[in-house]
Parts: C-alpha cells; structure tokens; sequence
C-alpha cells in the first residue's frame, strides 16, 4: 500500500496526518509502503527496476526514460540510446555563449569558461546515457583542465571532452589513438613538444606519456588474469608488466608531435596576434613533425620496432600492442563497472566484461557498445540490491549525485542564460569533485582504495569514492545542497518541474524522490525521518509555487543526505 493524505485542509494543515500518524503501524506490519514496485510494460520491468537500471546507465531516471525501458526491456533502451544522436558539442556550446571571444580583458586565458561547459554537459542534453559513459572515461584517461594553461584553456578541455563523447560508442583502439594525438593530453602529459634525444646535450623523450599510457590507459602495473585477479609468480607475488626499459623504449614514439596551428586564424587585440577558437589547435590532432622524431629501434612489452621505421607507423604498431595485451580487456573491465556498478566487481562479473571487451559477439576486440552491455547486463548488475550479501553497490560520486538531482528535478537560468555551474572542487564548501579537474592524473580516487579501519577493511573490498569521502565533504557537501537546492545561481535555478504537482502530499513526493532518486531504496526508517519532517511544515494544494518549491528542496535535500540515498546499490 502507499500511503496518501485526505482532502487538504490548508488552515489546519492536515494535509500530511497519515503520513505522520500510519507510518509507525505500516513499519509494524513489514508491508511495503511501495505501490509502484509491480512490474509495468511489456518487458515486465517494475517502475523500481528501471529506475534502478537508468541510475547505473546514466544519470537519472526520468518518468519518461523508466516508461521506456519497461516498453522496450533494458537492452532495448541501450540500443535507442547508442542511436541517438549527439547533443551540442562543448566547444560549441562555448563558442554559441560568447566564451569564445578575443577581448582586452584577456578572457582566452580564464580556465573556469571550462568548468561552466562541462557542468553544461552534464546537467543538459537528451543523450544522456552518452554523457554518462564519457565522464567514466574521463575517469580512466584522465586529463585535468587544473594544468592547463595558455591560450585556450577552456577550449582544450572541451575538445578533449566532445573527444570522449565523439568514441563512447566506438571501438576502444580508436579512443586510445584519439587521446594520445589529443591537443590536451598533449599538454597534460607531455608528448606536445617532446623531441627526440640528442647525445650532444643529453636530451632523452620525456618519458610521462609512455609510462601513464601502460600504467593507467591500458595495461596496468601488475599482469592479470582474464578475470582481473593478478597472476603470482612461483612465491606468490604479482609479476609486473614492464619494466624501465620499455618506458624509455616507448617513449621514443611519442617524439615530434605538437599543436597543430594550420587551420589556425588570429584576430589583433591590443596590437597582438591571438589565435581564435573557430579552427583551432585545440580541436585538431597533434602534428607530426619527421624531423623531431626519434628514429632508434624501440622493444617494448617483447615487440621490436626496427630503427627508422616511421612515425605513424611506430605509432600504430604501439597502440596495436597494447590494445591487444591480455591485460587490457581486464584492466579497463574492472574499472568500468567500479564507475557504473559495484566498486568491488567479481571475478566472474569482470570476466565476462572482459570476453565481451575481446569478442563483442562478431569477432571485433574493444568494441565499446559491446563493454557496456555487458556490464549493465550482467547478472550481478541486474539482480536485486538484497541478494548482494552487502559486497554489491558504490558510493555514489558527489558529481553524479549533483547531475542525477539537476536532470531529475529539472534546473534553468534566468533571462534566457545558459545553464552550467562554476567549480566545485572544495570539499569544504562546495561538491570535493568537479567534473574535469581531477587533482591527479590518477582522477580523483584510486580504483583499489580500500577505507581504512571500517568494515570494508576486514573485507579487503575496495571503495574507491571513498578516498575522497570524510567529515570536512560530507559537511561541505550537505552545506552546498542546502544552497542549491533552495535556488542555486542565476545561470541554474531547480524548477522542480516534474514533482511540482505533488508538493501538497507529503506521501506522494517521497514516493517519487525515492522512486526517482534512489530507486525506491530508502529505508522504512529513512522515510518515516523524512515524513515527520514533511508533515511540520504543510503546505495546501493552492499554495504559491514558491512555498512548494521550498517543501520539495527540503525533501530533496533530506533524500540526498540519506545514506540509503549516497549508497548506490
């Protein structure tokens, strides 16, 4: 049953009585106070489980979206949504909203134009579950807009972004390629300008790109079987994967590729030359330049690249490598389903991934389609939260917590401006987490943290969002709630749009911020908390929209606080 006021009394405000009188007998009973949980569609999917499905896959789960998984089954939305067309471009966006432009005040040096585009991104466009896949895989080929400098920030950081969202739905040897030859990582990672050696001053490559491209982009540090387990040597140790030699080898590759200003225009401010963001270095792979590029032989991981064998060509040859290592599909498998699932995968669930990664079903490695239906598939993603034995689920990360409530609730800006949100970094006031600036090339949060000293410990599960989860962001985070959703910044108000109708019920809008928030996950406790709450401050059915907007953001920003809410199972 669920529970739901009677006629509205507005002088009285009796419009929350059963919600603040029936709860305690109805936890009594162990009915479940959740009427929509009964499967719906012709796929036989309850309004629960789609939820549950589109908060894995995407950011939110909108009335609309959970109506279409259970019309069409949860493979059926994925293949809808890898059709879909893509949204506007972030560097287009910031060109479209005047962030573009070449002016005295030297704005073309002002990084934060990057943090409004990629909360742009996150928080607008219909290809959602794109987006979704692209912040992950920012999260595995890290570039951070903190670092970068010059012209243009804003820019880079965007192409890189539309970079990702351009290859979610591709093929993995085609990402790594684009990456590598990316303006952003370039900076980021040193290959832009790295020449070749020169014996007479000592010069060497630099070697950062070649090591973070096995650590961190592909391989891994430590050999590992198909199912993501490391594989011990005869005294039980893992057997690395390279060595020091086959950094300085590979870094030969990585020589004679910088911006490539051939398409670039420039525009006289002040009586200087600046170049301007239409055809953009930013944009447009590195270079290559033959003459900076070093032509000694290059073994790396058992495969020999003979000398003056040319640059494309050792470069080919070097992402074929690695593309396919055995560690790859494994490497990648296990993190992907730490963004979207379970930050403790199995084995067995990364095994499967991982064949899927090898073999989408045709014949065709890294196929990334393929990767993410098996990950959102798989029987441990798809199965009740209860049967998890308490190993399943995550900690949801603050910036997916902040883009699932904006596309839930629904978020504008006054007078017409664009919707984004400045950075949010500081974990005293503000998220801990901003999309595109993770501190380190390692993101935000290592894929093996284990919390010290708690259960998970004992365990020996890893909990990676946890590394940035303590006193100082839980209270910065529950601060910034508060403010944003009471009424944010001009450039992003909360409408609360889809709920508004129901903000004299108290019942009714737990049952849908549950629903739509954590997939009908709140706890009998967490929700009787919530209705109390609800029922001291009423609010009749003719009310004016803003006192029901206020009800709402108190109700959201209850949801938001529970753990039953931050813990995503």
């Amino acid at each position: 049953m669920t529970l739901r006021s009677g006629q509205n009394d507005p002088a009285a405000g009796k419009a929350d009585t059963a919600v603040s009188e029936g709860w305690p007998a109805l936890m009594a009973s162990g009915e479940s106070p959740k009427a929509w949980d009964v499967p719906k569609g012709q796929a036989g999917i309850s309004d629960r489980d789609a939820a549950r499905f589109l908060q894995q896959a995407q950011f939110s789960s909108s009335p609309a979206a959970i109506a279409t998984v259970q019309d069409r089954g949860f493979d059926g939305y994925l293949a809808r949504e890898f059709r879909r067309r893509r949204s506007q471009r972030g560097v287009d966006w910031l060109t479209e909203n005047g962030f573009g432009k070449v002016t005295a005040k030297g704005e073309y040096f002002w990084p934060q134009f990057g943090d409004y585009m990629a909360w742009n991104q996150m928080l607008t466009g219909e290809d959602e579950l794109r987006k979704r896949m692209a912040f992950a895989l920012s999260e595995f080929f890290v570039v951070s807009l903190d670092p970068i400098d010059g012209f243009w920030p804003p820019y880079m950081i965007a192409a890189y972004w539309d970079l990702l969202c351009a290859h979610a739905f591709g093929n993995f040897r085609d990402l790594m390629e684009a990456i590598t030859l990316n303006a952003a990582m370039g900076l980021y990672l040193n290959t832009k300008g790295n020449l070749k050696e020169d014996d007479d001053t000592g010069r060497r490559p630099d070697e950062n790109y070649a090591r973070e491209i096995m650590q961190l982009f592909s391989i891994g540090l430590y050999e590992l079987n198909e199912d993501g387990t490391p594989v011990l040597d005869d005294k039980g140790a893992p057997i690395e994967t390279y060595t020091q030699d086959d950094i300085t080898n590979l870094a030969r590759v990585f020589t004679g590729y910088d911006y490539n200003y051939s398409r670039v225009t420039h525009q006289n401010v002040d009586w200087l030359d600046y170049p301007v963001p239409d055809k953009m270095f930013c944009t447009d792979p590195m270079y290559f330049d033959p003459r900076k590029h070093s032509n000694l032989a290059v073994d790396f991981l058992g495969v020999h690249i003979p000398a003056g064998t040319g640059g494309q060509e050792a470069l080919r040859i070097a992402h074929d490598t690695l593309f396919e290592h055995h560690n790859t599909g494994p490497f990648f498998a296990r993190q992907m389903i730490q963004r979207l699932v379970t930050s403790d995968p199995s084995p067995d669930y990364v095994r499967r991934v991982a064949r899927a990664f090898a073999d989408n079903g045709e014949g065709v490695r890294g196929d990334l389609k393929a990767v993410w239906r098996a990950i959102l598939l798989d029987e441990e993603a798809r199965r009740a939260p209860l049967l998890d034995k308490g190993r399943g689920g995550k900690l949801r990360e603050p910036v997916v917590r902040f883009a699932q409530w904006a596309r839930t609730v629904g978020v504008s800006s006054d007078d017409g401006k664009p919707v984004y949100l400045f950075q949010t970094a500081r974990s005293d006031e503000a998220l801990g987490q901003s999309p595109l600036r993770s501190p380190s090339v390692f993101n935000y949060f290592r894929p093996g943290y284990v919390p010290p000293q708690t259960a998970m410990a004992k365990a020996d599960m890893a909990a990676p969002e946890f590394q940035i989860h303590n006193e100082s962001s839980t209270a910065g985070y529950i601060n910034f709630l508060q403010w944003a959703v009471h009424g944010g910044t001009e450039n992003m108000r909360p409408t609360y749009e889809e709920v508004i109708h129901l903000a004299h019920d108290g019942a009714a809008v737990i049952d849908w911020l549950d629903l739509h928030l954590t997939a009908g996950q709140l706890s009998p406790e967490a929700r009787l908390t919530i209705a109390e709450a609800l029922a001291a401050m009423p609010v009749p059915e003719n009310a004016p929209r803003t006192a029901k907007r206020d009800r709402l953001a108190a109700a959201s920003l209850m949801v938001m606080a529970a753990p039953d809410y931050i813990v995503q199972k």
